[in-house]
């Protein structure tokens, strides 16, 4: 198998080729033909989230020490089968869902692998990840049909469209009409805009300080877009219901705050860095909502794709590019040059 993998981190990934690994158990073998290169997959790579203040946390704390193979949104095929997997056959074509957890806490039993607090198996975070030919998945009820859905598209599923889904669950209940402000409008924002729509929320205000990026969300069904750059930007959303804050920084999080009208909602999901300096008082006093999202669980995953299925959550901008271009999509993600999403070929990478 080849895998993309850094040997220290934030130095550039090298090509690896090593012994492809036989499937155990309920193991699943999947070669990979898509991996989607996350804005996450940069903190990783650099070893670490900002905490604020100075602090940080280290991601080997996690269980992600190198040599690492980064990736966490893949899409292959079932290539071999461990001597207890059942469910899928040889050849089949998989949406691999990344956030696996240990599978006996009471949260994994409940369906929240996501949110596993004994040992999770996440792909591409603390276990290789999709930046390979070839992943073991754990056990075949976490490969999902995606078939009828663009390959370079429904690899991106796996985490940005099931992160936008799972924070739209946890929003108020909203009235027609209401405004919702998606913050950021990279690749997770755009496809939020698209999940949003898909759920029949019409009142969008997309917001970002890239002009380029507004007019992809207006073309996804944005009403209205914000640069937050204008200083009248927390003017112009002021009373919206809720904000999504898919980056994750001082300056969006008391954007976004501020602009709620009484008994809004802020969900945070973006993971930027930095800390959050808020008076208590207005919490209380204004009723609202500060609530925190990850990723998003198994079966929501299968309401995203049933969603994408049927053609109600519109393709976002995707460029593919060949696996031995990861580092320079890194790159590009980190210089804000990225729009929508970039995926990496491993279907192309000769063995």
């Amino acid at each position: 198998m080849i895998s993309y993998q850094f040997a220290e981190h934030g130095k550039p990934l090298q090509k690896i080729v090593q012994e492809t690994p036989k499937p155990k158990g309920t193991e699943v073998l999947m070669r990979i033909t898509r991996a989607g290169v996350c804005h996450s997959d940069l903190h990783i790579w650099d070893g670490y989230f900002d905490l604020g203040g100075g602090k940080r946390f280290y991601v080997k704390e996690r269980g992600c020490v190198p040599p690492f193979t980064l990736g966490h949104e893949p899409l292959g095929v079932v290539e071999a089968l461990g001597p207890r997997a059942k469910g899928v056959k040889v050849g089949q074509k998989k949406l691999i869902y990344p956030w696996i957890g240990c599978g006996k806490c009471a949260v994994c039993k409940a369906g929240q692998d996501n949110l596993c607090v004994s040992g999770s198996r996440f792909l591409g975070v603390n276990r290789p990840g999709a930046y390979s030919t070839h992943v073991l998945v754990p056990e075949a009820k976490y490969l999902l049909d995606s078939a009828g859905i663009d390959d370079a598209f429904a690899c991106t599923l796996a985490c940005s469209a099931v992160t936008a889904y799972s924070a739209a669950n946890k929003l108020p209940k909203l009235a027609k009409g209401d405004a919702v402000a998606v913050l950021g409008c990279g690749g997770l924002g755009l496809i939020a805009i698209s999940v949003l729509r898909a759920r029949g929320i019409a009142n969008l205000v997309a917001c970002d300080i890239d002009d380029a990026k507004l007019a992809a969300a207006k073309k996804l069904g944005a009403r209205i877009t914000v640069n937050t750059l204008d200083a009248e930007s927390t003017k112009k959303l002021q009373g919206i219901a809720a904000a999504l804050d898919f980056v994750g920084s001082p300056a969006t999080a008391a954007l976004g705050i501020a602009a709620l009208r009484k008994g809004g909602r802020y969900v945070i999901c973006g993971l930027y860095g930095g800390e959050l300096v808020h008076p208590l008082p207005p919490i209380a006093q204004r009723a609202i909502g500060i609530v925190g999202s990850y990723v998003g669980s198994l079966q929501e995953l299968k309401e995203v794709v049933a969603l994408a299925k049927k053609g109600k959550i519109r393709r976002t901008p995707v460029e593919t590019r060949p696996a031995d271009a990861a580092n320079a999509a890194l790159e590009d993600l980190k210089a804000g040059k990225v729009l929508g999403r970039v995926v990496l070929d491993f279907e192309s990478v000769a063995l």
